[in-house]
């Protein structure tokens, strides 16, 4: 995991503003870069960077705040965002925390609030890193299992027994076990619940986890 420094990326078209914001922001001990458009932060590739977050001002002379959270979203590159607001726009505020964003603060904004809401959109940036990170591991895991183990995987976390795997022509309920336990090995677990939640987070479905549905349900949706 990059242990390095977070970055806080300050977007805000007014100048001033956005080099007290940094002034502040770097005061505080983070590493902070602004910028005056939301097209230069996209153009400076900063977006790619998922060890930061984003002080970002709503009324912007290009793309406005909400404009380029959604932009980020529809690219896959949701990052942890604390908008900043001349003005206290309610719909604006929930559109904004629907679509993601840590935080939603009012300028002038107290330092403290404003620190503590890029603590938290730090925070949060890194426990979404860390979440990548486990499930890219575990697909990694997934990759070194044959097409029959990955088989006998999707059977195990269905609940299907040993013999209930074995009726299948030819084979032996011993073969069974033995993929089973490659299975186990490969895929780095010590239990069938360890199993069944490495499973669910590479999004092999379990019945218990998610189960099917009723007919009434189905039909009600």
């Amino acid at each position: 995991m990059n242990n390095a420094m977070p970055t806080v990326y300050v977007v805000d078209d007014d100048d001033a503003v956005r080099r007290a914001l940094m002034r502040l922001i770097r005061c505080a001990g983070y590493l902070v870069e602004g910028f005056g458009t939301a097209r230069e932060f996209l153009d400076s590739g900063a977006s790619n960077d998922c060890n930061a977050c984003l002080l970002l001002d709503v009324q912007l002379p290009d793309l406005n705040g909400l404009e380029l959270q959604r932009e980020l979203n529809g690219a896959g590159r949701p990052l942890s965002i604390v908008f900043l607001t001349g003005h206290g726009d309610i719909p604006t505020s929930v559109r904004a925390m629907k679509a993601g964003a840590t935080d939603f603060l009012v300028k002038p904004v107290c330092d403290s609030d404003l620190l503590s809401a890029i603590e938290s959109a730090l925070g949060r940036a890194s426990q979404a890193r860390a979440s990548r990170i486990e499930i890219e591991a575990i697909y990694s895991r997934i990759d070194r299992l044959t097409q029959r183990e990955r088989e006998v995987l999707t059977l195990v976390v269905e609940g299907r027994l040993n013999k209930q795997m074995a009726c299948e022509p030819g084979t032996a309920e011993k073969t069974i076990k033995v993929h089973r336990a490659r299975v186990m090995k490969k895929m780095e677990a010590h239990s069938l619940a360890e199993l069944v939640r490495i499973s669910d987070k590479a999004g092999i479905p379990h019945p218990l986890l998610h189960p099917p549905q009723s007919a009434a349900t189905a039909t009600a949706t």
